[in-house]
């Protein structure tokens, strides 16, 4: 990568469109955008201010390809920090082609995937953790992912630990300091003050290596599973949920062969509801298959929901514990919600012997949606939500929980050493690793191929 090319790139979808945004970075993009404007006021590209939209046209030679808005934004004051043009033309893809091929072909190169946010960060726009945040802002697909990535784009995140790392690296510095007076054996590094820091440090590593859990499933969207006996709702159930004629509904037994996955925002938070194949003993083949998946998708989400027809289950209340006892037995990591579905045939003392035989039973008929919202209520109650409710740091970044984890393994080093009496220069070591870590997390450290794999999962354009 040659970081002095002006780059190009469609910074829109792909596609036909009403409008599509082209972008220009780098110390050409002006100039060479200049060429090929021809302001409507004869005004020339070069000579005007930063932060102005100028209307024209984009010409090569004779031709006129399309009416256009120019954007101007000189350095430093861009999203890259370097000169960037943005062009706003007509949305038709052979457009958007033409004026990508007149700048490739006069002085500009094709931008390589995430090549303007990587620039933003090499240039001092936003550290490594901002800029991952801008990835994750495009991928937000519920408030809650939303509100994280801009938290941690507008820098909640990276000040927090930027603020650790200082602390930390003034104590380093005394401690090292030391070492160059050690035959005076004296201390400069107040060793009171410094493990009440790294207590401090300890705790605030702990709160959000603790946050993952919460941030790994608002990013990635929470998998829960419908199970349950053939015929007893989970279809109507899961277009309940969906408010939509997702999976097929029949008074036959059986009808869901495979599962069926849809993914809808609740509070806020994403979850994927998987409704599954009806659990019982059977000999036909393709079914048996759909029952297998089940088992696979009960493994694979977080929550499973357990579903028996109310009407049914009263004449064997006992079978329905059972059922639930093996699933509670079989999976006992994973939350579960038992549902006693079409309650609306049901009188209120068959609803009080439920309620009276199994335990913590949510009452609901799919049918005549009656219920959903206690049951949406409850999947909401299990998301440990109050550190995003407080606008609180919250990880969701494997590669930060990674560096994390690394930085409290060498603090801990750090307090037992300090604890234990342990030289200067053997805490230096591991204090060392330690800002080592946190440096990876901001971009303070970073090598080539480590930017190559963050970038390289950013869409072109951006």
């Amino acid at each position: 990568m040659i970081l002095n090319e002006t780059i190009v790139a469609l910074a829109t979808p792909s596609g036909a469109g009403a409008i599509a945004v082209i972008r220009l970075s780098g110390t050409e993009a002006i100039s060479i955008g200049g060429k090929y404007f021809k302001s409507v006021s004869g005004k020339e590209l070069t000579a005007q201010k930063t932060h102005t939209i100028h209307l024209g046209h984009i010409v090569d030679g004779a031709r006129v390809i399309d009416q256009v808005l120019v954007s101007i934004f000189k350095n430093p004051n861009s999203y890259t920090g370097e000169d960037v043009l943005e062009i706003s033309c007509h949305g038709s893809p052979y457009i958007q082609q033409e004026i990508i091929q007149l700048f490739l072909k006069n002085g500009c190169r094709m931008a390589n995937a995430g090549e303007f946010t990587l620039r933003a960060f090499l240039n001092g726009k936003l550290d490594l953790s901002q800029a991952e945040a801008v990835a994750d802002l495009i991928a937000s697909e519920n408030e809650a992912s939303h509100q994280i990535a801009m938290q941690q784009m507008r820098g909640g995140f990276s000040n927090e630990i930027a603020k650790l790392r200082e602390e930390l690296l003034n104590f380093a510095s005394l401690i090292e300091l030391e070492l160059d007076f050690s035959e005076e054996d004296v201390e400069f590094a107040d060793r009171s003050q410094f493990k009440q820091l790294l207590e401090r440090i300890e705790n605030v590593l702990k709160r959000l290596i603790d946050s993952f859990a919460v941030g790994n499933v608002i990013k990635n969207g929470i998998p829960v599973a419908i199970v349950g006996e053939p015929n007893v709702g989970k279809s109507t159930l899961l277009n309940a949920l969906l408010n939509e004629d997702r999976a097929i509904v029949s008074e036959i037994a059986g009808t869901t062969r495979d599962t069926i996955e849809d993914e809808i925002s609740i509070g806020g938070i994403g979850f994927r509801f998987i409704d599954t194949a009806g659990i019982r003993e059977t000999k036909d083949v393709v079914e048996s298959i759909g029952i297998k998946k089940t088992f696979e998708k009960i493994d694979q989400a977080q929550v499973v929901m357990f579903l028996f027809d109310a009407a049914t289950a009263l004449l064997n209340l006992d079978d329905v514990a059972i059922e639930l006892a093996k699933i509670r037995n079989k999976y006992p990591q994973k939350p579960l919600i038992t549902i006693a579905n079409k309650i609306d045939i049901l009188s209120d003392s068959q609803l009080a012997e439920i309620n009276k035989r199994i335990p913590e039973v949510l009452l609901l008929s799919a049918k005549m949606q009656f219920g959903v919202e206690q049951l949406t209520n409850k999947l909401l109650s299990m998301i440990n939500s109050g550190a995003l409710r407080n606008n609180e740091t919250i990880v969701t970044n494997t590669r930060h929980y990674d560096a994390l984890l690394k930085a409290l393994e060498e603090i801990i080093k750090v307090k037992h050493g300090l604890e234990d009496g342990i030289t200067g220069d053997l805490l230096a070591i591991d204090i060392r690793q330690a800002l080592y870590h946190f440096g990876e997390i901001t971009g303070q450290v970073s090598n080539d191929e480590l930017l190559g794999n963050i970038f390289a999962n950013f869409c072109i354009g951006k």
